[in-house]
């Protein structure tokens, strides 16, 4: 059976897939996820082998959540949707299928032997994902959406990843690597990200290291394994 999760944040529509899914006989599944950062959660501890995602979804749509997942436990992705233009562009993505609302279970008999071919086949999921425009963070018991552009730098430690703003520090579950991977941040030690716009000034040190000082005073490292790359990145 193929392991996958629904992401839908209308719970008529998610009861209803839910039925259909197990009409087919074809699905274990393994979560139904009303918003994005539960499902990331989710993707990260049962690793599913397929998304049945809608891609309208208030805070962060089903685009943006692709761009928070790891490649290498990108699933295949079917997305639902009840517009023609988001189908449109789900296909210019290459997801491996869509589903229009209200979904039959004759079409999604089709889906199924699709994906079934895709993985017998063994075929990579592999998306093209757009670049994060902001980053989920946890604030109190809510989650903020932080703009990329106002990020001043992002720090890992033994308490996680910590996205630093004028206004605030926040932590977030996505990684390092995605945020480095997927917005304009640039790396500048293990540990730390930096914004280039928030840069005041860089400092050269001895054997190699240097400092950077952002725009808020903050003092952040900077490895002999990143200085070279910096200064390409920054023209420096």
């Amino acid at each position: 059976m193929i392991r996958a999760l629904i992401i839908d944040d209308e719970l008529h529509a998610r009861e209803e897939l839910e039925h259909l899914l197990n009409e087919t006989r074809a699905f274990d599944l393994i979560g139904i996820c009303a918003n994005a950062i539960d499902a990331l959660r989710v993707i990260r501890v049962e690793k599913p082998e397929l998304l049945f995602l809608d891609i309208e979804m208030p805070a962060l749509n089903g685009f943006e959540l692709l761009a928070m997942i790891e490649d290498e436990l990108m699933p295949h992705v079917v997305f639902v949707t009840a517009y023609d233009e988001h189908a449109l562009k789900a296909f210019e993505e290459k997801t491996l299928d869509y589903l229009l609302k209200p979904v039959s279970l004759e079409r999604l008999q089709k889906t199924v032997h699709k994906v079934r071919e895709t993985i017998r086949r063994g075929d990579p999921p592999q998306y093209l994902v757009e670049v994060l425009r902001h980053i989920p963070c946890q604030f109190a018991n809510r989650v903020k959406l932080v703009p990329v552009d106002e990020v001043e730098f992002v720090y890992s430690d033994i308490t996680g990843i910590h996205v630093v703003t004028a206004e605030g520090q926040f932590f977030t579950e996505l990684t390092l690597k995605i945020l480095e991977k997927r917005t304009p941040l640039l790396r500048c030690q293990r540990q730390y990200l930096v914004n280039h716009d928030r840069i005041d000034e860089i400092k050269l040190l001895d054997n190699g290291l240097a400092e950077i000082k952002t725009r808020q005073g903050k003092i952040l490292p900077v490895s002999r394994r990143y200085l070279r790359q910096l200064k390409v990145q920054l023209e420096i």
